[in-house]
């Protein structure tokens, strides 16, 4: 299994998962380029950080090890990525587990509601975000700490201890700045939605595929879900009940058991 983590995280977004998975899978949890502790220094941010470069990077881990069509899981920019690399070589994807971000939003992402949680997208796109907070450590915690509360479902509560390690990572110099290189390339939610089109049948992801929507995502609401049999061929959709943006790090054994019943189906 290859754990996909999303934005303000890291590899550590699965550290709960991992051992409710080892038992039954190898699991392997990389930082994506531009986290934790990969590169940070890209030549050509759109190269490197694009989704599908992302993919490409996965691809030649899952190649390097020598993985067996492993199962890929992810949230966030990691769903994006997952589905990316299940375009690109579907023959080496066994299954997907998915949380939102998903295909089939569309125009939808420009409603009022919508555009007053992404603002976060444009912003980024500014110099001014990484003269604000790239190497400042209390603004870098301020920042993400705003994306942990108000993403997350009601029952969910970030720790002190978990934000001082996020802000480890991302208050480096240089750090902040290489996360939202994900973002300058293109590869935001926004840019995604509002070009996507349906696919032809005969193009959509084969990939069986698991999407856990959560309750209290204030980014993408259950009525976006509505449309996902027209990208992929083979898709179960399951609601996760009093949970947030952060699918597994909020739900890890509900996580965890979806992931895991791809080995049995």
């Amino acid at each position: 299994m290859v754990l996909l983590h999303g934005w303000p995280g890291d590899r550590t977004d699965y550290r709960d998962l991992v051992p409710l998975l080892a038992p039954v899978s190898d699991v392997v949890v990389p930082d994506l380029r531009g986290f934790g502790g990969s590169d940070k220094h890209a030549a050509d941010p759109a190269a490197q950080y694009s989704a599908d470069a992302q993919a490409r990077s996965v691809l030649g881990l899952i190649e390097e090890l020598g993985l067996d069509r492993p199962v890929l899981a992810g949230y966030d920019i990691g769903s994006r990525i997952a589905q990316a690399l299940a375009r690109l070589r579907p023959d080496l994807v066994r299954a997907l587990v998915l949380s939102p971000p998903l295909p089939g939003i569309g125009s939808r992402i420009l409603s009022a509601p919508a555009q007053q949680e992404f603002w976060y997208q444009p912003f980024h796109q500014l110099g001014l975000a990484e003269r604000l907070l790239d190497s400042r450590p209390h603004a870098v915690r301020e920042y993400l700490r705003h994306f942990w509360t108000h993403w997350s479902g009601p029952g969910f509560q970030v720790t002190e201890e978990r934000l001082d390690h996020l802000v480890s990572c991302y208050a480096e110099p240089g750090a902040f700045t290489a996360s939202i290189g994900w973002y300058r390339a293109g590869a935001g939610a926004v840019t995604r939605s509002v070009a996507e089109q349906a696919p032809p049948a005969h193009d959509r992801i084969t990939a069986p595929t698991t999407v856990l929507w959560p309750e209290f995502d204030p980014l993408f609401p259950r009525a976006w879900s509505d449309r996902l049999d027209e990208f992929f061929a083979d898709v179960r959709l399951r609601h996760l009940d009093g949970v947030g943006h952060f699918t597994p790090v909020e739900a890890p054994h509900e996580f965890a058991s979806a992931v895991t019943a791809t080995l049995v189906a």
